[in-house]
């Protein structure tokens, strides 16, 4: 039973979601470069960009787009030695990657889909950095979809193929950095249609279409391979987009935290409207602050910087207001404010603070002329950044009369959210002249087995238990263990070392993901050539781990890992049966366990367990 303190039905909340996951194919989507991750630290050449909006075909630019271009930020860009000059918008982009169009297609058939008859590849503007052309390439390959929940149908509008963005390093002085191995994987966008009615509902339609697109075994896996856009509003609000969800588990705290905000900012305009309130201009108030002692004011202020400030009429004690856990309406008001390059604001629901003394305060009221239910907002910055800023500030406190303002938000880790950008528009599209159309149809196409159905017949026909089942069924290596058992490898020692083992290896800090699933596969021949014993199977993985160049093989060897010959075996339990002769004599069987281990620790796992056992057996049975 939901815990939420609010009637969802009452508040009219709407919500719909845009699932964005990268396809784990061989090559990137618009040129032959693998797909694989890098660290920044491999980068072999960097470059520069200045990034400026395009008009569409009607000559309408996108607002959002005009917004990031007012920053005149530099872009700088990592290259790899996999680098290639379609990624550096050098070369003319080549067809969509085939392989990719496959996978949409399967993913397609999975959500009951239509494919379109052409895909034709569109220029979608983003000149945040993210794409070194200005634009990301996507096509609409499917619609008319929907998958079940337990509050009833949801439909999926859409589908489209398009190429990964760059991935983000770190702000520099002077913009931001990205890195080129992510820009170009093949990503596949889901949107659903605006059917959703309460958290939990959002969060099983993300968790049925993330395990629908698993189902393919062509997906990639880790955090930041798939993200989850949620678009929510209420009945009184107004559409936010709420951009990179990480975790499916977060989506329905994050629709409950977005819902308390559109409520408390339609009871803050109602309290505005009660009040009369408005927002005058922007004042100069500099003077003001000529000899302050507050270090954060001075600082901004020395060099030529200057103060501005703009009253808010009737919004006293409403700026301080908390609409999310700790985020309040001034929060909103510095968030827009930073998009102009200033570190935040000021205002009177919070000063005196920051060094701002009370005299410093009533000055800057009279200033700008405030009365007793009059709020002040200022920020202290160069002369053109602080304009820009009081500007916004001001721009957002107006739309703070209307309510809840339609704009894209960027999650924090908290579950809160932030404000990114304004919501884009139909200008933001044109078409791709560079790459041709491609013809659609789910012939040849083959629906895979869906996670939940492999769990069934895991558990039916190769007699899993049901939680490894479901572990081994949900876990990335799920093909390398269906191919595993292709091999004749018993079940459910193949579950247990690429799931259970390979976990409690990675706590242990044995870096087991760098083992391949080559060399996983080269292991288990190993083991069914009876080259290598079940015991020692889990520290060869440990040297494979340590050494990804050596081959199963080679570890085997060199470690001392290899099995022992049925020579060497009956020798060590004679061996141990001999030292023990005369708790042999007196006991039988009955010092079979303790000798048991001691034969075991004799051999150093290098020989089955039930091969020692029946030649232990069988040498006690001859001295007692």
């Amino acid at each position: 039973m939901s815990t939420s303190p609010f009637d969802y039905d009452e508040l009219g909340l709407v919500a719909g979601l845009e699932i964005h996951q990268q396809l784990d194919t061989d090559s990137k989507l618009f040129c032959g470069c693998p797909t694989d991750r890098r660290e920044p630290e491999e980068s072999t050449h960097t470059f520069e960009r200045f990034l400026h909006p395009t008009s569409s075909e009607l000559g309408e630019v996108d607002v959002a787009a005009l917004e990031e271009a007012a920053a005149e930020r530099e872009f700088e860009y990592l290259g790899f030695d996999s680098t290639c000059l379609v990624e550096a918008d050098d070369e003319p982009p080549s067809r969509i990657d085939e392989e990719a169009v496959e996978v949409v297609l399967e993913i397609a058939a999975l959500l009951d889909m239509d494919p379109v008859d052409q895909a034709h590849v569109m220029r979608k503007i983003v000149v945040d950095g993210s794409n070194t052309s200005g634009f990301q390439r996507s096509a609409l390959v499917a619609g008319d979809g929907e998958i079940s929940t337990d509050d009833g149908p949801v439909s999926i509008v859409d589908m489209e193929l398009e190429e990964e963005s760059a991935a983000r390093v770190e702000e520099t002085d002077s913009g931001v950095r990205y890195a080129l191995d992510r820009l170009g994987i093949p990503l596949v966008e889901i949107g659903t249609g605006p059917d959703i009615r309460s958290p939990e509902q959002a969060k099983e339609a993300a968790q049925r279409i993330g395990m629908l697109l698993r189902s393919t075994g062509k997906v990639k896996r880790g955090l930041g391979t798939i993200r989850q856009d949620v678009n929510v509003s209420i009945a009184d609000g107004a559409r936010v987009e709420l951009k990179g969800v990480q975790r499916l588990d977060d989506i329905d705290d994050i629709v409950e935290n977005e819902v308390r905000r559109q409520v408390e900012l339609v009871a803050v305009r109602d309290e505005l409207e009660s009040r009369n309130a408005g927002v005058s201009d922007p004042v100069d108030v500099t003077e003001v602050f000529a000899d302050t002692d507050s270090g954060v004011v001075g600082g901004a202020l020395s060099g030529g910087g200057r103060a501005m400030a703009v009253r808010l009429d009737g919004f006293d004690g409403l700026v301080g207001r908390e609409l999310q856990d700790d985020r309040r309406l001034g929060t909103e008001f510095a968030d827009h404010a930073k998009h102009h390059g200033v570190g935040g604001i000021f205002h009177t629901d919070e000063l005196p603070a920051y060094g701002v003394t009370s005299e410093e305060v009533t000055a800057l009221e009279d200033a700008v002329d405030a009365g007793e239910e009059d709020a002040v907002a200022m920020v202290a910055a160069d002369p053109r950044s602080a304009t820009a800023a009081i500007d916004a500030v001001a721009d957002r406190a107006r739309t703070a009369l209307s309510g809840v303002p339609e704009e894209t938000r960027d999650v924090t880790p908290d579950g809160t959210s932030r404000y990114l950008r304004p919501l884009p528009g139909a200008a933001r599209m044109y078409p791709e002249t560079d790459v041709p159309p491609v013809e659609l149809d789910f012939e040849g196409i083959e629906v895979p087995e869906l996670l939940t159905e492999k769990v069934e017949r895991y558990q039916s026909e190769l007699d899993l238990d049901p939680g490894l089942a479901r572990q081994v069924a949900y876990g990335r290596r799920m093909p390398l263990f269906e191919a595993t058992v292709e091999r004749g490898v018993d079940p459910t020692l193949a579950a247990g070392t690429v799931e259970s083992t390979a976990t409690e290896l990675r706590r242990d800090g044995v870096p087991v993901d760098d083992v391949s699933d080559e060399r996983f596969l080269d292991l288990f021949d190993l083991y069914q050539e009876g080259e290598v014993t079940t015991e020692a199977i889990d520290d060869l993985l440990v040297v494979l781990a340590e050494n990804p160049e050596r081959s199963a093989a080679e570890a085997a060897e060199e470690e001392g890992l290899g099995s022992a010959g049925d020579d060497e075996v009956r020798q060590a339990v004679v061996e141990v049966v001999e030292r023990n002769e005369e708790q042999v004599r007196e006991q039988g069987m009955g010092a079979f366990s303790g000798l048991m281990g001691e034969c075991m620790g004799a051999l150093g796992g290098r020989a089955e367990g039930d091969e020692v056992s029946e030649l232990l057996r069988e040498e006690i049975g001859k001295r007692s």
